[in-house]
Order: structure tokens, then sequence, then C-alpha cells
């Protein structure tokens, strides 16, 4: 099977994504309950018990939320980083199996090798994530949960042939918006969350010819909408001459599947106006 990847769920109330492969299934974050995440399995028909691994990039719930049960329920082995397994125990009942990583140190699962790398966000030790498949080639980065783009941020996602952005609230709607002056900060601040017009930025600057596709993710209901990050981010995107499809995940469904290897092949060929 070629890299596929499906964007279970992605937002301010829960973010989950699958990464597969013919060998190895890979649960980046359970920021669904067990039971949601469960069910978006079973409606892209893949069963619960097949997934291989759940990485975790740190406690925020919107993150962690059915980690325990999904883990415990299914048999799933946990990878996490020990100060973040230590602030979210409460989510663990002791008889999961856990495998604790380091940012900077790749975790290899099967074909895939899993590149951690940490991130400006105000966790008690966050990480964002490529995983490379190496029979391919193919490179998948994971990037929500951006305060700003560090220069280590920025150096681990570049040519990723698919990308995974946090495009998470619109400077008016934040700035307008119903949260006490205090959220607005941190949302706004160098922990916090990016913005349309950040992630604009970053993805211009991560744009290269074999970028395949543009997921955003992580939108805000209160200070984002689908059509807004799309028309901010990918608007820009295009015009910086980006030839890639551009996705938006939303919070109560899962995205369609990317086929990475079928994307990447689009993207180098002229019929790319057919896609």
């Amino acid at each position: 099977m070629s890299l596929r990847v499906h964007v279970l769920g992605s937002g301010s109330r829960g973010n989950s994504i699958l990464l597969e492969t013919s060998e190895i299934r890979i649960l980046v974050d359970a920021g669904l309950s067990g039971r949601q995440i469960e069910r978006r399995l079973q409606a892209i028909d893949i069963p619960p018990k097949t997934v291989s691994a759940l990485l975790v990039t740190h406690e925020h719930r919107d993150h962690t939320q059915g980690m325990g049960v999904f883990a415990r329920r299914h048999a799933v082995p946990i990878y996490i980083t020990r100060a973040t397994a230590r602030s979210c125990a409460s989510l663990l009942g002791g008889d999961e199996e856990i495998h604790y990583y380091r940012p900077g140190q790749p975790v290899d699962l099967g074909d895939i090798q899993v590149e951690p790398f940490l991130t400006s966000h105000d966790a008690i030790d966050p990480v964002a994530v490529t995983l490379r498949q190496r029979s391919s080639g193919l490179k998948v980065g994971i990037a929500t949960d951006l305060g700003t783009p560090t220069v280590s941020v920025r150096h681990a996602l570049q040519r990723s042939h698919l990308l995974i952005l946090e495009a998470n609230h619109d400077d008016v709607m934040l700035r307008e918006g119903p949260y006490p002056w205090s959220v607005k900060s941190r949302i706004a601040g160098r922990h916090g969350h990016l913005s349309n017009r950040a992630a604009a930025e970053l993805g211009r600057e991560l744009m290269h010819e074999d970028l395949a596709g543009v997921v955003l993710a992580h939108l805000s209901q209160e200070c984002n909408s689908a059509q807004l990050a799309y028309e901010t981010v990918g608007g820009s995107l295009k015009q910086a001459g980006l030839r890639a499809p551009v996705w938006v995940a939303i919070q109560d469904e899962p995205l369609a599947a990317l086929d990475v290897e079928r994307l990447h092949a689009a993207v180098r060929s002229p019929q790319l106006a057919l896609f």
C-alpha cells in the first residue's frame, strides 16, 4: 500500500490523524474521545485494533483526551515523552504499553521513521513530527499548535510532500471575538497558535516543486472559518505558485483519505490540471 493519511478530525475541540502503509498504522494524537476515535476509524473502514502505535505530541486535552481509553481497549502502544506522560497521568490506567521518546531523536516504526521536534507552544514538552516512509522517501509534516515557526520548526518541515499545517485563527476575528484579553494574548503570543496570516507565510517558505498537498488544520471554532482559512492561506499559496491541492480539515468528520504517492505523482505530472 502506498502512504495514506486520514485526518480523523481537527480543531479546537480535538485532533487526531492516522497515517498508514501496507504494514503499519500510526495514530498521531488522540484528542477525540476513545469512542469517537473508534467511530471515525470504522467510518473509513479501519478496524481500531489494527492501529499499530499512538504517538502523542503534547498533553493538552484536545490532543490526549482519548489516548488512555483507546490504548487500553485496543492494546495500542503509546509513544510519548516522559514529561508529557507525567502531565497527563490521570488519563493513563497504568497498564498501557508505554514507549518514551525524546525530541530530536528518531523513532522507528516499521517502514516509517518519525522525527519529533520541539515547538513553541505553552505545553510542558510540545513537539511536532515528520513521518518519512523509507521505501518511497515520501515525507509527511504535521505541525499544529505553533506559537511561532522557529528556525528548527522550519528546518524540520522542509521538503515535506504533504504538509498538515495549523491555521488556527483570523487576526481580526480573534481581536473582536468573545475570549477574555488574557486568552486572546495567549493565542496570539509566541507560545500560542498560528494565525491564517502566519500560516500563509510559513507555507510559502516551505513550498517546493514536490510539495503535493497542504492541509489546513486546528481551526478555532470561535475565531476562524474553513472558508476564511482557505481563502487566506490557500489563496496566498496559489498566488505564490503552488500547483498542489489545499484542503481544510474540520472538527466533526474525517477528511477524505489522502494518498501521498498518488498526490506526488499528480503534482509531477502535466495532467495536474485534471486533478
